[in-house]
């Protein structure tokens, strides 16, 4: 196990979590690659997400567009704009090919928006390529425990 490895993936994405609960959307956008992809599956047994119906399946525009959603007000969803805690844990790096490292980790979402508080679970699977000392964000895959149940309109990135 590398262990040095484990620790700057962990590093990165708490980094990217942090970002999303305090609204850093810009410094967000800017983890990705320029093809990478924001996927949000229904069936937790899928695999060919281009061609299925999924709750998100974004591209670099589609990213951008979900941001000025989220800040612009424009959806009754995002207003209020809810405020979130999430929680990361059992990070596992299962692989690196081609300078891109496939890390798989638990997210405990706590969302708090007009007086209710809802809880989303998933487990995340990070493609990350390296760039310099860093990564960027390649594939983000959320696989809700839930996605079967019907969803609440959910105004705010997983």
């Amino acid at each position: 196990m590398n262990l040095e490895l484990l620790n700057h993936v962990s590093a990165f994405i708490w980094q990217e979590a942090d970002m999303l609960d305090h609204g850093d959307f810009d410094a967000w956008l800017n983890l990705w690659t320029e093809k990478g992809t924001y996927i949000i599956p229904i069936d937790p047994n899928e695999t060919d997400f281009e061609n299925t119906l999924n709750y998100a399946y974004d591209d670099h525009h589609m990213r951008q567009l979900r941001v000025q959603r989220l800040i612009g007000g424009e959806s009754i969803s995002t207003s209020p704009r809810a405020r979130t805690v999430r929680a990361l844990s059992r990070f596992r790096v299962l692989g690196e090919e081609d300078g891109v490292v496939t890390v798989r980790c638990a997210q405990n979402l706590r969302e708090f928006r007009k007086d209710v508080l809802k809880h989303y679970t998933a487990d995340i699977t990070f493609q990350l390529k390296r760039e310099g000392e860093g990564f960027k964000i390649q594939r983000k895959l959320i696989q809700l425990i839930n996605s079967t149940d019907t969803l609440a309109g959910i105004g705010y990135i997983l």
